[in-house]
C-alpha cells in the first residue's frame, strides 16, 4: 500500500494555445502538511482544479488518495475535503443547517452526520453559535465554519485555497492552531496555498513553488533558502519567481462556475 496522499506525473492543463499547467509532478505523503506556492496566474489555482474533480487535465497522471480525480470522480469527492478561496456558506442559513445540508450532500448518515457536526463545531469553538444565522457571523468565524464543514465527511485530504486571505494576524494564528491540531488528531493530509509566506515558513513541512505553469522548486523551507543563499522563505520565493507584480489567474465568477461543477458533475 503506498504512503502517498496526492501523486502527481507530468500534469499538463493547456486552454487553446495557452499551457497553464507544463508537465509538473509531485508528490505528498499520507499525513503531511504540504504547500502549494505561487505568484498570481502561476498553475496553483489550475492545479488544484484538476486534483479536485472540477478541471479535466490535457495530459499527465494524478491520484489522489489512490483514485483519479478525472475518471473516478465520485470516490476522489468522498475522500477530500476544500475550502475554496472565497467565501462559499450560505448567508440565510444558520451554522448547523451549513453543515447539515453539506452532510446531506455528501450522504453522511443521520446520527454520524448529527455527532459529527456537534464535534467539529466545538472544535473550532462555534457549537454556541449553530443556531445563528451565518450571515451574522465575522469573516474569522465563516472561515471557520468552512473548515469545520469541509471536515464533516471525514476526508483523507484536505485543500485549503488561501484559507486565511483577509483575516487578522490573530484569526489567522488561531485557524492554523485548529488545522494544526486536526492534521494531528485525524491524520488528515493537508495542501495548501497562501500568499502569505510566513504561514508557509511556519506550518508546511514541505513546499513546492510553481511560476509559468512549472513547478521551479520544492523542498523544505530550510532547503529552498539554502537552494537560493537566502534568509527566508519569502526572499526565496522572490528569487525563484522575480518581484514583478502578477496577473489574477481566474476570476470569482470562474471559480463560482468551477463550485457548481463539483456538484452537477458536469465539466
Amino acid at each position: 500500500m503506498t504512503d502517498l496522499a496526492i501523486e502527481v506525473k507530468d500534469l499538463t492543463k493547456k486552454f487553446g494555445d495557452f499551457t497553464a499547467v507544463d508537465n509538473i509532478s509531485f508528490e505528498v505523503k499520507k499525513g503531511e502538511i504540504f504547500a502549494f506556492l505561487g505568484p498570481n496566474g502561476a498553475g496553483k489555482s489550475t492545479t488544484i482544479k484538476m486534483l479536485t474533480t472540477l478541471l479535466s487535465p490535457t495530459s499527465g497522471r494524478m491520484e489522489v488518495n489512490g483514485f483519479d480525480p478525472k475518471t473516478q470522480q465520485d470516490q476522489a469527492r468522498k475522500s477530500f475535503g476544500i475550502v475554496f478561496q472565497d467565501p462559499s456558506l450560505d448567508d440565510e442559513l444558520t451554522a448547523y443547517e451549513n453543515m447539515d445540508f453539506h452532510g446531506i450532500l455528501y450522504k453522511v448518515s443521520g446520527t454520524l452526520r448529527r455527532s459529527r457536526i456537534k464535534e467539529l463545531l466545538e472544535i473550532v469553538d462555534l457549537w454556541d453559535r449553530k443556531n445563528d444565522l451565518v450571515k451574522t457571523f465575522s469573516g474569522g468565524m465563516k472561515r471557520r465554519l468552512e473548515i469545520a464543514r469541509g471536515l464533516l465527511h471525514h476526508p483523507k485530504v484536505f485543500f485549503l485555497d488561501e484559507p486565511t486571505i483577509g483575516l487578522d494576524p490573530q484569526t489567522r494564528n488561531q485557524m492554523w492552531s485548529y488545522i494544526q491540531n486536526l492534521n494531528k488528531s485525524e491524520q488528515i493530509t493537508i495542501f495548501f496555498t497562501t500568499h502569505y509566506m510566513e504561514e508557509a515558513e511556519k506550518v508546511a513541512q514541505r513546499i513546492a513553488i510553481i511560476d509559468h505553469g512549472k513547478i521551479v522548486a520544492q523542498g523544505t523551507s530550510n532547503q529552498l533558502e539554502k537552494q537560493t543563499k537566502t534568509n527566508s522563505l519569502e526572499e526565496a520565493f522572490l528569487s525563484l519567481t522575480g518581484r514583478k507584480i502578477r496577473e489574477e489567474e481566474v476570476s470569482g465568477v470562474d471559480r463560482l462556475r468551477m463550485r457548481r461543477r463539483m456538484f452537477t458533475g458536469r465539466r
